[in-house]
């Protein structure tokens, strides 16, 4: 079986590292890298620390608008497929990566494996929901991540080749969380990297929030990122913020330390190490899917804020609980949230998604 895996962004890389382990090394696989993520803090540090191969193609196309990116991607993604005439192309998630891949690949007759299939917010303005359905129907086969995920594709008229075989992110974070907890506190303290020149090592002795926000409906208007930023100003506890290359634009950094002290910003933290900072905190705040369900699988307590969340089942019990980007409204949240512990279930498989894949590949593809 020759494969052309699709990868653009940090989530895709990890859950690209899963089902390479999965392939055994007994098909060929061939990485296309569409460059959609590119700061080596966002790209080059994952396949470093994951032990991945490099790319066979890297495209390169960086930033731009959805349709620039989307326009150049399919280009590039166009003459791969041409030249290697894979049997199968694969892709992850809801990127503009993905949804690129997708609409090449369906007008040139290459069956599309859609891993991480089926995830609804019910926000058509969000651009991922877009991308999400898009695949979704241009898809030969979908493999979801939940039971609710198999249900929604069959509300839409999708029931051919879907399978739900757990999650692909649990399958890394379980493999790879066992290196997070080997090293001590100061071995990650040390590693974080200050944007704002400071960075006290007493400030984190008593535990700390996790923050990561980045999301258009969040940072395109300055009022709601700040507003986001003087609730995590406000918290008892030190908040550690990794920054997104796009978001450390917003604000300039000496006004970042001055107006927010119990912030840490830092950069773009690598998987592992994000898995310790998550694993650890006493709660996590961000507007990540990715993120608040990595933390509901860590048995870490969530605020997410959006308007829905894909991971539907992470607000059982309020291990995740929706906030708008209200300062208020956050404290509150993140504060008073009672969690019900009896909630906690194991909805996302475990922890063998990507072989479940490959047997299904397998069996279909000889």
């Amino acid at each position: 079986m020759k494969i052309v895996t699709l990868v653009g962004a940090r989530p895709q890389f990890i859950k690209s590292a899963a089902f390479s382990r999965a392939l055994h090394g007994a098909h060929e696989e061939i990485l296309l890298h569409t460059g959609q993520h590119y700061d080596a803090n966002m790209s080059q540090v994952f396949f470093d620390e994951l032990h991945m191969a490099d790319p066979k193609y890297n495209l390169g196309i960086g930033s731009g608008s959805h349709a620039q990116q989307t326009a150049y991607m399919m280009l590039g993604i166009e003459g791969v497929l041409l030249k290697e005439k894979p049997d199968i192309l694969v892709v992850f998630g809801d990127t503009n990566s993905t949804l690129a891949g997708a609409l090449v690949a369906s007008k040139m007759n290459i069956p599309i494996v859609h891993i991480e299939a089926g995830l609804r917010a019910f926000l058509r303005y969000v651009p991922e929901e877009l991308n999400r359905i898009v695949t979704d129907h241009l898809s030969t086969l979908n493999f979801t991540p939940s039971e609710n995920g198999r249900k929604w594709l069959a509300e839409e008229g999708i029931v051919n080749g879907v399978f739900n075989v757990g999650d692909i992110m649990y399958d890394s974070l379980l493999f790879y969380s066992k290196l997070a907890n080997e090293k001590p506190f100061k071995y990650y303290f040390d590693r974080l990297v200050s944007l704002c020149g400071r960075l006290p090592y007493e400030l984190l002795q008593n535990g700390w929030y996790l923050s990561t926000i980045h999301r258009q409906e969040n940072t395109d208007s300055i009022d709601k990122y700040e507003q986001i930023l003087e609730a995590l100003n406000s918290l008892n506890l030190p908040v550690v913020m990794p920054l997104h290359p796009r978001t450390q634009k917003l604000i300039p950094k000496e006004d970042l330390a001055f107006r927010f002290p119990n912030v840490l910003f830092v950069e773009p933290l690598s998987y592992v190490d994000a898995l310790y900072f998550c694993g650890n905190a006493k709660k996590v705040i961000t507007d990540s899917g990715g993120l608040h369900k990595e933390s509901y699988l860590l048995h870490i307590p969530s605020v997410v804020i959006a308007n829905n969340s894909c991971w539907i089942e992470t607000l059982e019990g309020n291990w995740a609980t929706l906030s708008t980007p209200n300062k208020n409204e956050i404290i509150e949240k993140v504060m008073n949230t009672q969690i019900d512990e009896k909630k906690w279930e194991l909805h996302y498989g475990n922890g063998d998604a990507a072989e479940n894949i490959v047997k299904i590949l397998e069996s279909l593809y000889k």
